[in-house]
């Protein structure tokens, strides 16, 4: 049967050795939802990884809902902008992505500078204080 496998699809069967997931994107999401809530010592590499990146992008897209924007609405604003702001604070306390992972996802120009933005809030007060920026 093992025979029989590698005969069918062999480049197939290097992504199955090499993948954590096999199957639809549907269920794929699923299994990462289950990481996430019951995150263990069974789950590393990765899946947590990946499940880390599912829940920012879905805070992400949360957030833009509640400030009522699109996509397109990242690249018009400012880097600097106020609700890009607030959205960074949150995926920052509430995620383990890097800042220049949310820099680019929010469209606000390079690590170091979100950084010293995140670093001009913090000299003035929590994040969450200053200027009634609350995470979501």
């Amino acid at each position: 049967m093992e025979d029989r496998r590698h005969q069918d699809s062999p480049e197939e069967d290097g992504r199955i050795r090499r993948g954590w997931c096999w199957g639809e994107e549907a269920f794929r999401k699923e299994l990462l939802a289950q990481v996430e809530a019951r995150r263990g010592v069974t789950h590393y590499g990765a899946e947590l990884q990946e499940s880390a990146a599912e829940r920012a992008e879905r805070l992400a897209r949360e957030g833009l809902a509640k400030l009522g924007w699109t996509e397109a609405d990242l690249a018009a604003r400012r880097k600097g902008d106020r609700g890009k702001l607030k959205l960074a604070v949150t995926l920052r306390a509430e995620t383990t992505m890097t800042l220049k992972w949310i820099a680019t996802r929010l469209q606000m120009g390079t690590a170091a500078s979100l950084s010293n933005l995140l670093s001009a809030q913090r000299q003035k007060g929590s994040w969450c204080e200053y200027a009634g920026l609350t995470p979501f």
